[in-house]
Formats: C-alpha cells, sequence, structure tokens
C-alpha cells in the first residue's frame, strides 16, 4: 500500500461479464473519477489495475469504449489469468467469474495476502469456505461476499422492524427471483452447462433468511431439500437445471420449526415486462411482509423499446443511470453501494489508522457478518446441500434430505429407500 497524502488501492479484476457491467464497472468508474474520503482515511484513489478474462475480447471492448472514464489498466488471459494479474501488482481482487471458478482465483489471493471480494455465492462446498478463511487469517487478509440485497431499502426497513421487534418470530415465508433466457442462453452461456439458477441467485435470499431473522440467536439452520426441471437451458435428463425449488428449515430453542421455499428460474420469457422477477413473502406470529420488486414503483412504456431496450418495470433502487439536479450524469444503486462500501472497509484496515494498530482493524471489519466469508457458513452450507441434492436427482436418487448439524457430522445426506447416511462435511456448521 502506498503511505503518504495519496493513498491508492489497486484493484484487479476476474470476470468482466453482465455482473461487472451492471456493479463493478460503475462503481470504479465513479471511483476512477473522484475516489472517496471518510475521516478515518481522509482521500483514498481507487485504480483499476488489472483485469482477467478467459480471451480478453471483453476487456479490449471495454478499453475501447470507456475511455478516459478508467484508468489505463492490464489484461490478462488463460492459461492462468488469476496468477498473472497478481504479478502485475495489486492490493484487491474482485471475483466475477462463473461461480465454480471462485474458489480457485479466491485460493491464489488469498495466499498472496490481497484482500478478496467473491460473488456470491462464495464457495460451492464449506471445505472451500475453511481452506479460504484460514488463508484469509494467516495472511492478514480481508475475504468478502457481495450480497447486495441486503442493500435494498426495503430489505433494510424490514431487518430494522425485526431488530426492534416490531416482526415478531418469523413463522416462514417464501422467495421467488425469476430471471429471463437471455440469462442463461447469452450472458452466461459460456459457463452454464451443469450449473442451475438455486446455487447462484437464490444464495440471495439464504443470506436474507439468515442475516435478518436468525444471525446472533440460538435458531439453528436443520435440514435443506430441493428439486429442480431440465429440458429448456440443456437435455432433459441432463445435468443443467432450469429451475429449482429448495427449502431450509431452521428450529428454533423451544423446537418451534420455520421453513422458507426459495424458488429460482432462468427461463423465464425474455419479454416478460419485469425482467427479472422477485418477490417475498415473510410471515410473523403477528405480521405479514410482502414485497414484490415490479409493484414497488414505476411502470413505464416506450413505443418499440419496451420491454426489451428499456423495462416496463424497473428496479431503479438496484441500479439506474441519472440525470442528477445539479447537471452531473450518475450511475448508483444498492448494487453498486455494495461494492463500494467493500473499498471503504479496506482502505480503514489499510489507512484507518497507526500500523500497529492494524490487526484490530482487521478483526473490526471480520466482524461485518453481512459480507464477511466467516459469517458464510450457513449460506455455503446450503449451496452444497444443494449440488449434492441435485447430483443425486440426476442419477435417480430423487427426494433426498441433507441434515446440517447431524449426531454423524455437519452436513449428513439420507436417500429414501438407503440405510446408510453421507457425511458431506464433517465439523460443525
Amino acid at each position: 500500500m502506498i503511505e503518504g497524502p495519496t493513498r491508492r488501492l489497486r484493484v484487479g479484476m476476474v470476470g468482466m461479464g453482465m455482473i461487472f457491467e451492471e456493479t463493478y464497472r460503475p462503481a470504479l468508474e465513479k471511483l476512477h473519477r473522484r475516489g472517496f474520503w471518510t475521516p478515518q482515511t481522509g482521500h483514498v484513489a481507487v485504480e483499476l489495475t488489472a483485469v482477467a478474462t478467459r480471451t480478453g475480447i471483453r476487456a479490449e471492448k471495454y478499453r475501447q469504449q470507456a475511455g478516459d472514464r478508467i484508468g489505463p489498466f492490464v489484461s490478462v488471459t488463460e492459461p492462468d489469468a488469476v496468477r498473472k494479474l497478481l504479478e502485475v501488482g495489486v492490493d484487491v481482487v474482485c471475483v466475477a467469474s462463473p461461480d465454480d471458478r471462485h474458489y480457485p482465483a479466491a485460493r491464489l489471493a488469498l495466499a498472496m495476502g490481497k484482500h478478496v471480494l467473491l460473488e456470491k455465492p462464495s464457495v460451492l462446498r464449506l471445505q472451500e469456505l475453511d481452506d479460504l478463511l484460514q488463508l484469509a487469517q494467516d495472511n492478514g487478509a480481508l475475504a468478502k461476499v457481495v450480497y447486495h440485497k441486503l442493500f435494498d431499502p426495503d430489505h433494510k426497513r424490514l431487518r430494522t422492524l425485526v431488530a426492534d421487534h416490531v416482526l415478531r418470530h418469523v413463522n416462514n415465508g417464501y422467495c421467488s427471483l425469476l430471471e429471463p433466457k437471455q440469462i442463461s442462453q447469452k450472458q452466461f452461456a459460456e459457463w452454464i452447462s451443469g450449473r442451475n439458477p438455486g446455487s447462484y441467485v437464490a444464495v440471495h435470499y439464504v443470506k436474507l433468511i439468515d442475516f435478518t431473522f436468525f444471525h446472533g440467536t440460538a435458531t439453528r439452520l436443520a435440514r435443506i431439500t430441493a428439486t429442480g426441471q431440465r429440458g429448456l437451458v440443456g437435455e432433459v435428463h441432463g445435468p443443467t437445471w432450469d429451475s429449482v425449488q429448495l427449502r431450509i428449515v431452521y428450529v428454533y430453542p423451544d423446537g418451534r420449526e420455520a421453513a422458507f421455499d426459495i424458488h429460482t428460474s432462468w427461463v423465464n420469457p425474455d419479454n416478460f415486462p419485469g425482467y427479472v422477477e422477485q418477490e417475498v413473502q415473510f410471515r410473523f406470529d403477528n405480521a405479514v411482509w410482502n414485497a414484490h420488486q415490479r409493484k414497488r414503483g414505476v411502470e413505464v412504456t416506450i413505443e418499440g423499446k419496451t420491454p426489451t431496450e428499456y423495462k416496463i418495470t424497473p428496479n431503479h433502487h438496484y441500479n439506474a443511470c441519472f440525470l442528477e439536479p445539479w447537471g452531473e450524469r450518475s450511475q448508483r444503486g444498492y448494487g453498486i453501494e455494495a461494492i463500494e462500501r467493500f473499498f471503504e472497509e479496506v482502505a480503514y484496515v489499510e489507512f484507518g489508522g497507526p500500523p500497529q494498530e492494524r490487526a484490530h482493524r482487521l478483526a473490526e471489519m471480520r466482524a461485518l457478518a453481512y459480507n464477511d466469508l466467516s459469517a458464510d457458513r450457513h449460506t455455503v452450507a446450503v449451496v452444497h446441500a444443494l449440488e449434492e441434492i441435485l447430483r443425486r436427482h440426476l442419477a435417480g436418487q430423487s427426494d433426498a434430505v441433507v441434515y446440517v448439524n447431524h449426531p454423524r457430522g455437519g452436513l449428513v445426506l439420507a436417500v429414501p429407500g438407503r440405510e446408510e447416511l453421507e457425511v458431506l462435511y464433517e465439523p460443525r456448521v
């Protein structure tokens, strides 16, 4: 890190697909233009220094389109692109590659003491999570995960009412996130084979539920079940899933259960008016909370432009371009805010006080359960279980159940008709 009046964070970007375009790009362009300032760190410059992609085509296209909105950066490609990126010299690595490639990229970065921001899901197995946490601990680095739905003002208000005991004792809930076919058949077509939309987006709601209702309580995650459909994105008997229905169950200390159903799909019609269809319902002892993205604000129809170029029911809270009242053009929203916050946390660790107190500042930032990898255990446990359940389903063993913190182990899989149990992960979750 550069000491003195000009403090800089050099950023390495792994992956430049849709997620980069929607969130990292506007965040990095804004930070390139003005950096940020906090009372603890003073002014901090943030520079995109290197990008790692498979072929380099997107990186060069972005370089040409961005012009002076971004500074000069090095583009590296496969093979061994992440190692090449680290050799350029970066302080922070943001990983927005396909979900099954997160672990090796993060492992390399943390082993070299670089702070890491992972897109969700952070990793697909608890063993991988344990490894990354140990590397972060050994090398004095932050390891964080993007959960931008926690920044949604509706979800922040929900958590506030729960924390203030206005909404009391959640009993059950339902969450749905349906994406159009172009997600799976265009934006993610290169990596979609063998994957499922549950691991990709259900994690947003798993984290929302776990963090909002149960973090810091004695309520325990108990079991996970799932099923799904195939035949549109891939072969009907193949490993690529069109949609997934996931159920997670928590048990309160008094034995009462809370069940949550999370439905995800990436085969919604491309001309659906809302583009991404999202809704939640949570039922409490004394209340019902309903939230629907398409029904909370704007509806617009433009001849020849909606619902393709522009959406009929857009979500301007997540990410949108604005002409500010003072004449400036900006792009902002909670999807971008989550990334900007990460850079502030890194800067606080590195620049927020005397070097001899860095360990204390690092511990402060690791204690933030909303995004730290150490607080991702339940979410990764659900993803780990989901991946195994779908794999068994593919092999003709449907209706499997994964138990959490079973007497036999931390994650234990049971298949109907089979007496033997399989331990997926031995330590306690």
